[in-house]
């Protein structure tokens, strides 16, 4: 398959994972790279237009392929993409927000840390990008691109100044990933902002915290290790591949003849390897129509979707 054959693959949504063209460009990588920045760079110039569109694809072969790549120059580009606004990204991302924001920002910035610390900063971005933001800097702690020390040191000048102290998801994520990383040195930080209302304990309670230190610090970072959340982009087949919305029983298939959105069934069924950021098994995410945030779980459970399946 050629590069132009490729392109045209994935650019549309039709319910079918592009299995064939993701490893001819895989095969090809030197030659599409260039191909695949101007598609991430055309995607946040265009964003409404192709937001309108709604069955443009060809965004998120590219942001997983060049994750894969380890492409430096996607960096700059994703920054700006993930600070758009957060209704717009909500549509052409999807859950792809939570489900691989985080690996693939770890994965294009070689351990440089300034855009993505620019995107946790910035209170006028979108929470659950921050958030997975946050969540890349664990990952560089898993992938030993960055050491545990460091992001601790980063996170407690978040706690102690650098964040607003008003509650959003990014203070849940903020405390779920200081356990992550062992919270010894955050403790007290951590409890304040619990005292302070600042986290959901719903999210991750304090004593699941206080669980997590009892544990000891080489356990923890043991299971971090061996999170598979935690990972670096290997494989865009594997990343993309078992998304909902690409099954032939998907209850929301893509249809290319009305503009609906392509990633309405985005979000997989979890594995039973899948480990959340509290480091428990999350419920069985069971593919069905996009729910907004702040409408409640479809599960039943009574809260809001982004405090349970859409945490």
């Amino acid at each position: 398959m050629d590069i132009a054959g490729i392109l045209h693959q994935f650019e549309r949504a039709t319910g079918k994972f592009e299995r064939a063209a993701v490893e001819a460009a895989v095969a090809q990588r030197e030659e599409i790279t260039p191909e695949l920045l101007c598609i991430l760079e055309d995607a946040v110039n265009r964003a409404p237009q192709l937001d309108a569109e709604g069955d443009y694809m060809a965004h998120l072969y590219a942001m997983f392929l060049l994750a894969q790549f380890r492409e430096t120059r996607a960096y700059p580009l994703m920054v700006r993409f993930a600070s758009l606004p957060g209704g717009l990204l909500d549509s052409l991302w999807g859950d792809f927000i939570t489900e691989g924001l985080c690996p693939v920002l770890a994965s294009v910035c070689d351990g440089e840390l300034a855009g993505i610390q620019s995107l946790i900063e910035n209170e006028a971005i979108d929470e659950w990008v921050r958030g997975a933001a946050l969540g890349s800097l664990v990952t560089l702690v898993a992938a030993r691109q960055k050491s545990r020390d460091e992001i601790v040191d980063y996170f407690a000048g978040l706690f102690r100044g650098k964040l607003v102290r008003n509650w959003s998801h990014v203070w849940d994520a903020l405390v779920s990933y200081s356990s992550e990383l062992y919270p010894a040195e955050l403790l007290d930080d951590i409890e304040r902002a619990y005292e302070e209302g600042l986290v959901d304990p719903s999210y991750i309670g304090f004593d699941d915290v206080k669980r997590d230190l009892a544990m000891g610090k080489d356990r923890i970072l043991a299971r971090l290790a061996d999170n598979p959340n935690r990972r670096l982009v290997e494989d865009t087949v594997a990343e993309m591949g078992w998304w909902a919305c690409f099954q032939e029983d998907s209850p929301n298939p893509v249809k290319t003849t009305a503009p609906v959105s392509a990633y309405s069934s985005l979000t997989p069924a979890a594995p039973s390897s899948q480990v959340s950021a509290a480091g428990t098994h999350p419920p069985y995410r069971k593919a069905m129509p996009k729910t907004g945030r702040n409408e409640p779980c479809p599960c039943g459970s009574g809260k809001k979707y982004k405090k349970c399946c859409g945490a």
